[in-house]
């Protein structure tokens, strides 16, 4: 192979490493903060590509602008369906096992949920549009447009996530809760203001997820099941809690499926996946990039 072939190759899978990260930290959000395993998460990346296809197709409004409208629509709908349904499985479990255990069942429920709503609302064919197919040429290399621009952007609302976690005093207050929740409500740490306002970021990251995908690649109301499962490996590789380790193990798994197809065979995609998930869940089960001292 030559070095343009290898580039592009590599390249490849940090594009779709891109989008597995940003994916990813929005569930080791809810997860690390809360204990909330929302299997549904990827429903959510489904509506939010939905909702800009409808946009542009129907009303002609620019991908791009969906952005916000996708971050914010999913944002809220997040906020709400904590309130409804986690808040008071939060109240009404004595313990956090009881919770983890009642938090899966009612994402199982979530996940049913929006995948029939979005059979019924659009049909189940597959639905795509046509933006920036022209090819980029980067030295000998050449690549989609949409699928760098995807990448890009995606990157870039990961490090937004990470600089507010990091930068801010909201941030401090969230990775308190993740490193020690009864230390951080003992220092004052308002979970009750906190858990809803995160939980609904996690959604808005999935929603802007499904925008930013819709650009590239068609959509199905089936397409949310198999992010999930991805955004599960990934943060098992970065470590559960750690957003660094979130944002790593997207583009490392991006790499990996994309080196294991070319050399073996596209179908065996998820199988690459789910050995790279068994061997780590075996062999370093902190995960990748995280030490077993700290979690995030």
């Amino acid at each position: 192979m030559s070095i343009s072939a290898w580039l592009e190759l590599i390249a490849s899978g940090l594009i779709t490493g891109g989008i597995y990260a940003l994916v990813a930290l929005g569930l080791n959000l809810q997860y690390g903060l809360m204990r909330i395993l929302n299997i549904a998460h990827g429903e959510f990346l489904m509506l939010g590509a939905y909702l800009t296809w409808s946009a542009q197709s129907s009303l002609g409004l620019h991908p791009l602008l969906m952005i916000p409208v996708s971050f914010g629509a999913l944002m809220l709908l997040g906020w709400v369906i904590h309130r409804l349904c986690f808040k008071r499985l939060t109240e009404t479990s004595p313990n956090i096992d009881i919770f983890e255990a009642r938090g899966l069942m009612v994402a199982f429920g979530l996940m049913f949920l929006v995948q029939n709503f979005a059979s019924w609302m659009w049909g189940g064919d597959l639905r795509g549009y046509d933006f920036m197919t022209e090819p980029v040429k980067l030295g000998d290399a050449q690549f989609a447009g949409n699928k760098l621009l995807v990448f890009v952007l995606a990157l870039v609302f990961a490090g937004a996530l990470m600089a507010l976690l990091r930068l801010t005093l909201l941030g401090k207050g969230v990775r308190a809760l993740i490193q020690s929740p009864v230390g951080a409500q003992l220092v004052g740490i308002n979970t009750r203001r906190l858990h809803p306002m995160m939980f609904g970021i996690g959604l808005g990251l999935s929603g802007v997820a499904g925008c930013l995908l819709s650009m590239a690649y068609t959509i199905s109301p089936s397409m949310g099941e198999p992010y999930t499962v991805t955004a599960l490996i990934v943060i098992t590789l970065g470590g559960f809690g750690s957003m660094g380790g979130a944002l790593a193990g997207g583009l490392l798994l991006g790499v990996i499926e994309a080196l294991g197809m070319h050399f073996t065979n596209p179908s065996l995609k998820a199988l690459l996946s789910y050995v790279v998930f068994i061997g780590v869940l075996l062999l370093r089960p902190e995960g990748l990039f995280t030490r077993k001292s700290r979690k995030a």
